[in-house]
């Protein structure tokens, strides 16, 4: 008996990830060019040249697509990061080369950034970081400064180890905002920001394993729980 054969799909999931793609940068340009409460899926659609229905087919309103975009970021700096993370190294270099790669691959957007921001800083908006809809983006974000802090040679004390990638990522948000209100050309500043709060926090960390400051790393890591 003969298996009848079966239709080759991987030409049409092409096609349907170049759609996808199509949308989502088409919606970042109107993001940029007329902000976010002024674009419409109508509009990306049409801009895009597919229809309507195309554009809800792939994504079901605009926050979907500015998820996207947030996960679309955050692979693209972890690919940026991943040769250097694959081998063990010291801490403090490891940080500097996943944050530098983060803000090597947001640069381009920054122009716009800003008008996200003002969503995303509304109580309850689905735009924000800690959203429940931006968790693949920002477990993503995490899992990088997870790789960070495993293969540090770096001696880091167990208890904030297990909450480290998360304090780390509290600080990129941190760092971020900075970035969003940077005017300095190629946003300098943030670079220097990074140089200079990365040997900090090495230190910290440091310390955090020190007799006299182990209480101290206790009680902050409890309010951190706490507070989570």
């Amino acid at each position: 008996m003969v298996t009848p054969a079966v239709p080759d799909s991987a030409p049409e999931t092409s096609r349907g990830e170049q759609t996808r793609k199509l949308i989502v940068d088409t919606a970042v340009r109107l993001f940029r060019d007329q902000g976010y409460d002024r674009t419409t899926m109508r509009g990306i659609a049409q801009e895009a040249g597919v229809s309507v229905g195309n554009a809800y087919y792939y994504f079901p309103s605009k926050d979907h697509l500015v998820q996207q975009f947030y996960a679309t970021v955050q692979e693209d700096a972890a690919a940026a990061s991943a040769e250097r993370l694959a081998q063990p190294g010291p801490f403090d270099e490891r940080l500097r080369v996943a944050l530098t790669a983060m803000f090597d691959v947001m640069t381009p957007y920054h122009a716009f950034a800003g008008k996200f921001i003002k969503t995303a800083v509304e109580p309850g908006s689905a735009l924000s970081p800690f959203s429940a809809e931006s968790a693949p983006a920002r477990e993503r974000s995490i899992t990088v400064l997870r790789s960070v802090v495993e293969g540090a040679t770096t001696k880091i004390d167990a208890e904030l180890r297990a909450d480290l990638p998360e304090l780390l990522w509290l600080a990129e948000m941190g760092i971020t905002l900075y970035w969003v209100h940077d005017t300095s050309p190629g946003q300098a500043k943030t670079r220097l920001l990074i140089d200079r709060a990365v040997p900090l926090v090495d230190r910290l960390v440091g310390l955090a394993r020190v007799p006299g400051f182990k209480s101290v790393t206790r009680e902050a890591l409890k309010l951190y729980r706490l507070l989570r």
